[in-house]
Formats: C-alpha cells, sequence, structure tokens
C-alpha cells in the first residue's frame, strides 16, 4: 500500500525528536561527533574564531568524549593573517573536498563592511549552508552570509557599530542592533567579538544539554547567560559629530551643555534658521530629528555621569537635561538596554 506524504512524515519525525535527545544525552555507546567548521574571513580577528573554538573544546573535555570534531577553515591556501598579524594555521581551505558540516559559523573581520567576497566563496557558502543542519555568524561574519543571500528574510543581529550599515545594505535581512546573539530557524548569529563565546555556549545548550553548558561557562569564567543587550556598550551616537559645520558646532554645544533647554526653537536660532527649516536640514544630515539626537546626547552623558559613581540618578538627571530619575530611567532603557542603576554597578569607576 502506498504511504500518503503525510504519513512519511509521521514516521520521519519522531527519527528526528530521537536523534536530536541522543545528542544531548549522555554516551552509552559509540557517539557521533557533531562536525563543526568555522571558515574565518581573510583578517580576521582571532577571538571571533578561537573564542567560539575554546567553548567547544571544553565542551569536550566535561563530556569526556569528542561531541564536536573541530575545522578551522581558510578562504585561500596557507596561513592565515588574523587582524592582529598572528598567523594562524588552518586545518584546511575551501578548495578542498571539505564537508558535509553539521554546523558552520563563519568568523568576522573588522574589514568585513568593506569586503567584495569573490563568488568561489560566496558559492562555497552557499553550498555548504544548505547541506548543514545550522549556520551562522560572528561578528561581522554576518555580511559574508548576506552577500550569500543566506540571511534573507531572517532575524539576525552583528557587532552594533556595523549593524545599521548591513542593515542599509541588505534591506531584506532584520538586525536586531541590541541582541547578543539570535536564533531564527537554522541561523544563529552573534554580536561582536566576545558574544562569540555567548553564541558556542547556546549551541552547546542545545546540542548537549543545560549542565554540561553550565559546567563549560563556569569553567571558562564567563557568564551562562550575558545580562542586558550590546548597546550599553556602544559608543556611537552623540558622541560623534555629522553634517554641515554649522550643524557640528550646534551638537558639539549640546554635548557640552546637556542640561540647557535644547528645543527645536532654541536649537534653531542657535544657527540662524526658521524652526521648520532647521528641523527639515537637521534630519537630512545627521539621520534623526533633533529631539532624538539630543536625547541620545544626554543618555550619553549620564553615561559619563554614572561611570564616575559618585551622584545619585536625582543628580545625574538634573544635570543631564532629564526631568527626574524616572524618565532618565525610560530614556537609558531605550538606548542602553539596562537601567542606570545595573549600569553604574557594571561599569562604575572605583572611587
Amino acid at each position: 500500500m502506498q504511504m500518503s506524504s503525510i504519513d512519511v512524515m509521521r514516521q520521519i519525525l519522531p527519527l528526528s525528536v530521537v536523534f536530536r535527545r541522543a545528542l544531548s544525552a549522555p554516551c552509552a555507546g559509540v557517539c557521533v561527533p557533531i562536525t563543526l567548521a568555522i571558515l574565518a574571513m581573510p583578517g580576521v580577528q582571532l577571538l571571533d574564531a578561537c573564542g567560539p573554538l575554546d567553548v567547544f573544546a571544553e565542551a569536550n573535555r566535561q563530556t569526556g568524549r569528542e561531541a564536536y570534531r573541530l575545522s578551522l577553515l581558510a578562504c585561500e591556501p596557507g596561513p592565515l593573517v588574523s587582524s592582529s598579524g598572528a598567523r594562524l594555521l588552518p586545518d584546511g581551505w575551501i578548495g578542498d573536498a571539505l564537508g558535509p558540516f553539521d554546523t558552520l559559523l563563519i568568523a568576522g573581520t573588522p574589514l568585513a563592511a568593506g569586503q567584495h567576497l569573490r563568488s568561489g566563496i560566496l558559492d562555497w557558502l552557499r553550498e555548504h549552508a544548505a547541506s548543514s543542519r545550522r549556520y551562522g555568524s560572528v561578528c561581522t561574519g554576518a555580511f559574508a552570509l548576506a552577500a550569500a543571500g543566506l540571511l534573507d528574510e531572517r532575524r539576525i543581529t552583528t557587532h552594533w557599530a556595523v549593524a545599521e550599515a548591513l542593515a542599509q545594505r541588505y534591506p531584506q535581512v532584520t538586525v536586531e542592533a541590541d541582541a547578543i546573539q539570535v536564533h531564527d530557524g537554522k541561523v544563529r548569529t552573534a554580536a561582536g567579538v566576545t558574544a562569540g563565546l555567548d553564541l558556542a555556549l547556546a549551541l552547546v545548550e542545545e546540542d548537549l544539554g543545560r549542565e554540561v553548558a553550565k559546567q563549560v561557562a563556569s569553567q571558562l569564567v564567563m557568564y551562562f547567560k550575558r545580562p542586558g543587550g550590546q548597546l550599553q556598550f556602544s559608543r556611537q551616537g552623540a558622541t560623534s559629530t555629522v553634517g554641515r559645520s554649522a550643524l557640528q558646532g550646534l551638537q558639539r554645544y549640546v554635548a557640552a551643555n546637556p542640561a540647557e533647554d535644547h528645543g527645536v526653537a532654541r536649537l534653531a536660532a542657535r544657527v540662524g534658521l526658521s524652526p521648520r527649516h532647521f528641523a527639515r536640514l537637521f534630519q537630512a544630515d545627521v539621520g534623526m530629528t533633533p529631539a532624538a539626537w539630543v536625547e541620545l546626547a544626554r543618555v550619553n552623558a549620564a553615561r559619563e555621569r554614572l561611570e564616575g559613581g559618585l551622584e545619585p540618578p536625582k543628580q545625574v538627571a538634573a544635570l543631564c537635561g532629564f526631568a527626574n530619575a524616572d524618565t532618565l530611567r525610560r530614556a537609558f532603557m531605550r538606548h542602553v538596554g539596562v537601567t542606570p542603576a545595573e549600569y553604574r554597578k557594571r561599569y562604575a569607576r572605583p572611587v
């Protein structure tokens, strides 16, 4: 009797569940290692590649077996020169007969936003991503996957400093700029540099279970679940001036005097323009409204004072132009992703 497609799926699905459970269960007999490859882009940042590898290697030690069979791959034959100048000797390069891999990760480089990858690299990525159970990126490795069309209609993250550039270049990709890591279907992506360790730990938990992942985190002295998002580390925005010289001078004045009244009418008067013309000009040159920029400048000023660790939140709010501590808290959560109190606890300088 011929089975329908639904009957076939009913038989296949339980097998996939058994396979996933077998990966996370203690190994009673012969266990098949998870083949995991990290492709390092030219000029790779060492921690983007070596950080995750250390997490997976520690998982092997904690389980007492080869839970992961690891490979570091390069785009060209020979030693791989990292962004620091240190050289890595890869296990292979994309011209070799490699794969298939269970998991494929792409490690980023500080130059990724300006790199144009040759078609051979993009074709290799498409082929091996299609045959893998999951694939993803660390930091700016997302640019390579996006260029290959492998992030289309996906939610992803990357380093906060290039998140906007990636989103503008690839509008079909949804970039979550504050996320430390994002899981969407078979795609796994991590924010900048050290977030690669968070991603690797999440994969260990996914494959081998929560207890093994917690043991790995303990051994590597890292957060099992890192608090907050990556915008708490961001220093972009109001700290750098943009636009024509008159607007840059105005931005420097606001940053130096955050507690003053910086309504549109007052700002426009400072540069000798009508409020309506000023607002249009500011939006066009700076990329946000004057009110949004002023709020960001005040949040950055508050960050500096909180890092000083001496003034109470109410005083910080007043000195930085916020009506009260609650208004400061709401603005801080929008831009930094944590409360002022939590931020101070993590970043205040010793007194």
